[in-house]
């Protein structure tokens, strides 16, 4: 049952997993020049994302569409509202751009991130994973990729802070064994693996759930093989107009948890933090203000 609440792009994202390769070619062609890649023939939209007329046809009964009509008639709907409405027109994000602006498109496309990501996000698999990451008597492991080695190098900064017992573990899968050796069991592993997915993340993962590590998995809407392995998932919407995905919507799950863990035991992190910054004081690291 389709929801008016929905669009449909959020639609698409909400069933790409259960797609076939076909249908998944066909959503990303929809996705790329959204809403006007779905609003020609259903032979042209077939065309352009190179499958058959009978694969659109699928697709749009598997979303919920009773036909291509129905389906056409709403992203119509869409393009109508956004075009008709004076306030939408009015409160562009950046008010002194024009509308296709890449300001805008970036924006609009984030916000999107935002609100498809936080409706799918189980409350209480956020809680377990704060909980798990406030356990001091377990020791906790960061990695990411290529990309996204900077989100974990960012995680284990604030938390190392909060809690002891954190190890920031390098994009390198060469170094990986090492730390692999010093894990135990109840141990927590925070990886971070979105499309493109690294091969060495799913090894990583399955030899630290063997040795009874607990795996906590930051990845896409499509989700990374880790997702086998891992005990918490958190599945982000990455999409944006650029030839890179965005981390923003990550970044903010990352930051929410950091506050989770920071405020369930804030007499201790306050402690910690008074400690450094008088370490920080030793070492003459800051600029004083005169």
């Amino acid at each position: 049952m389709l929801t008016t609440s929905k669009t449909v792009s959020d639609v698409i994202h909400a069933h790409f997993g259960g797609l076939t390769p076909a249908e998944r070619r066909l959503a990303e062609s929809l996705l790329e020049n959204y809403p006007v890649s779905g609003l020609g023939s259903i032979t042209t939209v077939a065309e352009n994302a190179g499958v058959s007329t009978p694969t659109v046809a699928r697709m749009v009964q598997k979303l919920g569409y009773k036909g291509y009509p129905e389906f056409q008639a709403h992203l119509h709907h869409e393009l109508e509202a956004s075009i008709s409405n004076p306030i939408a027109k009015h409160d562009r994000w950046a008010s002194n751009a024009p509308g296709t602006h890449v300001l805008n498109r970036f924006a609009e496309a984030v916000m999107n991130n935002m609100r498809q990501t936080l409706s799918e996000l189980d409350a209480a698999t956020f809680d377990e994973a704060a909980k798990l990451l406030g356990d001091k008597k377990r020791s906790i492991y960061f990695v990411g990729g290529r990309i996204t080695g900077a989100l974990a190098e960012y995680f284990f900064t604030h938390m190392q802070v909060i809690r002891p017992k954190t190890t920031l573990m390098s994009s390198n899968a060469s170094s990986w064994p090492q730390h692999v050796l010093n894990m135990s069991a109840g141990d927590v592993l925070v990886i971070f693996d979105i499309r493109r997915y690294e091969a060495d993340m799913a090894t990583l993962a399955a030899v630290a759930k063997t040795a009874g590590v607990q795996i906590i998995l930051f990845t896409d809407q499509w989700t990374s093989p880790v997702v086998k392995h891992a005990l918490h998932s958190f599945k982000v919407q990455i999409e944006a107009p650029s030839a890179w995905d965005s981390s923003v919507v990550t970044l903010f799950v990352v930051e929410a948890l950091i506050e989770a863990v920071q405020s369930s035991a804030w007499d201790e992190t306050r402690e910690r933090m008074n400690t450094l910054e008088g370490l920080f004081e030793q070492a003459r690291l800051f600029r004083k203000l005169r």
